[in-house]
């Protein structure tokens, strides 16, 4: 039953690997397996490359999968991306593109892990830090996950609220404690207005 998870973590990363840690993808599968060990939902773009690495993990570990797509269909989603839909429960198809997709895919999140990346994840960043949204940055994966430190001094835009390891499981546990202090957080304050 889906009510029965408790958190839903987006997983940012690169599609295409090659500039990565060559460790990355099995970081990518211990992350979506330390969501799924975690009782969480992984979430990503529907993509190849890390996202896809976390899915498989989260999928091995008995884990529920979901797919937000930039296509219309999943016809247009194999096509016209060529975007896998094996071992995904869920996919969205949004027909909106990437930028476009990448809100939903931020927003429908509890929280969002970011392991190496591309121009996509830091756009995926930037949405999350715009919004304030809780995030990890698994450290030690190349590419803009191991940037991002230096892109916060850069922005001089406060530190935002990411939770940065190197550890996967360190980095899923302390996201999902960090999530539960946020929910209880807010089932306090919505009691408090209840009885103003």
């Amino acid at each position: 039953m889906v009510d029965s998870y408790k958190y839903k973590i987006g997983v940012s990363g690169a599609e295409v690997i090659g500039h990565c840690q060559n460790d990355a993808a099995k970081k990518a599968r211990e992350i979506g397996k330390q969501i799924a060990l975690h009782n969480g939902v992984v979430i990503t773009g529907a993509c190849f490359g890390l996202p896809h690495e976390a899915v498989i993990g989260a999928k091995k570990a008995g884990g529920i999968t979901i797919g937000v797509s930039p296509a219309i269909s999943e016809e247009k989603h194999k096509q016209d991306y060529n975007f896998p839909i094996e071992n995904y429960d869920l996919i969205f198809y949004t027909g909106y593109g990437f930028a476009a997709r990448d809100v939903w895919l931020m927003r429908m999140s509890d929280a969002v892990i970011f392991i190496c990346g591309r121009i996509g994840t830091l756009n995926e960043f930037t949405i999350c830090f715009e919004d304030n949204r809780l995030m990890g940055v698994l450290e030690g994966t190349g590419g803009t996950a191991d940037e991002i430190k230096r892109i916060i001094k850069i922005a001089n835009k406060g530190p935002g609220r990411i939770i940065y390891e190197k550890d996967p499981k360190k980095l899923v546990e302390k996201i999902c404690k960090e999530i539960d202090k946020e929910k209880q957080s807010l089932r306090i304050t919505n009691k408090l207005r209840i009885y103003e």
